[in-house]
């Protein structure tokens, strides 16, 4: 990543949350610093977040042991990003007013970055009129607000004023970061996710595909300005962004019809969807009873839509997902030239943490000369980025 992130942290049960977001900042290779209020070292010690950072962590103006003070203008114009997490009630408050009485407030208004705020608070504080009237100004200010969830508090209580996980968090932030307008203009096709093939009326020939990787792809492309098209079979995944433009399906079929409507439009395709290799040849209206000891079910082969995308493609920029248990390399090579696809990624069962369902993957891309770009087993949030990245540099958009 090699970002300054600056994360500020407030007096909030949830700060003792905040080592594990600055451990996932860490993880991505981001440059740390923490900036503390006095009264958040009730809740978790400067010292845990130094040892996570591996930088000092600041919390008063005057440093009554050294005799120094700490710079907090320096600090600002450091960062690339500050986070605030937890934001209490009570640090909103005085943000929306310009206080300054500690380091953080003084170093927010400071910051000429973007500044992201998550906040945490006990429901009534959350939902208070004054504490609505404060987010919305904060938000007119330019600072963007990553909503409080529903869940557990430390009151007992249980709605919204939960801070979001630091995961979560962390996602926000790199997505955030990661926005560009490199793509603005620039249709891009998506596909994602399984095909269910029915066999009946509540039967299915399907996969383990949860569609995470597509998604991941597709709000990678959002993020650097493209507009999307993403078609996708049965998922859990959601995402919003205005220029979204998501269909949903069910069957291999249904997806080629939509992908045959939209194709020609698109400058980019990524072909990421595990779509059936065959369906049953009839369908039953009924459901089948198990009457008998065993049922013999006639299968058919589904159309290859990455290969009709590849026999029309003009001047459009077409990638291809193959997931192998053998053999990957040579599969991959073998599908670049039979569906006449400008690189494919490719990825292995044989690999720890990759394929279907995992939060990671670890894939190689083959270009169309055969040259093989390997990558070390990421998050899909990371892989996608890699993937969208080297589009960007093998085509000219």
């Amino acid at each position: 990543m090699g970002k300054h992130i600056l994360v500020g942290v407030t007096a909030g049960i949830a700060a003792y949350k905040i080592a594990e977001l600055v451990r996932y900042f860490k993880k991505l290779e981001a440059e740390v610093k923490v900036v503390m209020t006095p009264a958040s070292c009730d809740f978790i010690t400067p010292l845990t977040l130094s040892t996570l950072s591996q930088n000092p962590v600041a919390v008063d103006l005057y440093d009554s042991k050294t005799g120094e003070w700490t710079n907090h203008v320096e600090l600002a114009l450091w960062a690339d990003v500050m986070i605030i997490a937890p934001l209490t009630a009570n640090t909103l408050a005085k943000m929306v007013s310009g206080q300054s009485d500690n380091l953080l407030l003084t170093t927010f208004l400071s910051a000429k970055c973007p500044v992201i705020v998550a906040p945490a608070m006990d429901l009534d504080m959350y939902q208070h009129p004054s504490t609505k009237r404060n987010l919305e100004q904060l938000e007119k200010d330019g600072v963007t607000v990553i909503p409080a969830d529903y869940g557990f508090l430390a009151s007992g209580l249980v709605g919204h004023g939960r801070m979001q996980e630091p995961q979560q968090i962390g996602a926000f932030v790199c997505d955030f970061l990661a926005s560009s307008d490199e793509f603005q203009g620039v249709k891009v096709l998506i596909t994602a996710g399984p095909t269910y093939e029915r066999i009946d009326p509540v039967r299915f020939i399907g996969n383990h595909s949860s569609g995470k990787m597509g998604f991941e792809i597709a709000k990678a492309f959002l993020n650097k300005g493209a507009e999307v098209i993403l078609v996708t079979g049965p998922t859990k995944m959601v995402l919003h962004h205005p220029n979204l433009h998501r269909v949903d399906v069910m069957t291999a079929e249904e997806m080629l019809g939509e992908v045959q409507k939209v194709w020609q439009q698109c400058r980019i395709g990524v072909f990421s969807a595990a779509v059936a290799d065959y369906r049953p040849r009839n369908t039953a209206e009924q459901k089948i009873k198990k009457n008998a000891e065993e049922m013999q079910l006639e299968l058919v082969k589904n159309p290859d839509i990455l290969k009709w995308a590849g026999s029309v493609k003009k001047q459009q920029y077409l990638v291809g997902f193959a997931l192998e248990t053998s053999d990957a390399e040579a599969y991959g090579k073998s599908k670049i030239e039979s569906k006449n696809l400008n690189a494919i990624i490719v990825n292995s069962l044989e690999d720890a943490g990759a394929g279907f369902g995992h939060n990671t993957n670890k894939i190689k891309i083959i270009d169309k000369s055969n040259k093989i770009y390997s990558f070390e087993l990421k998050t899909k949030q990371q892989v996608a980025l890699d993937i969208v990245d080297f589009i960007r540099e093998n085509y000219e958009i």
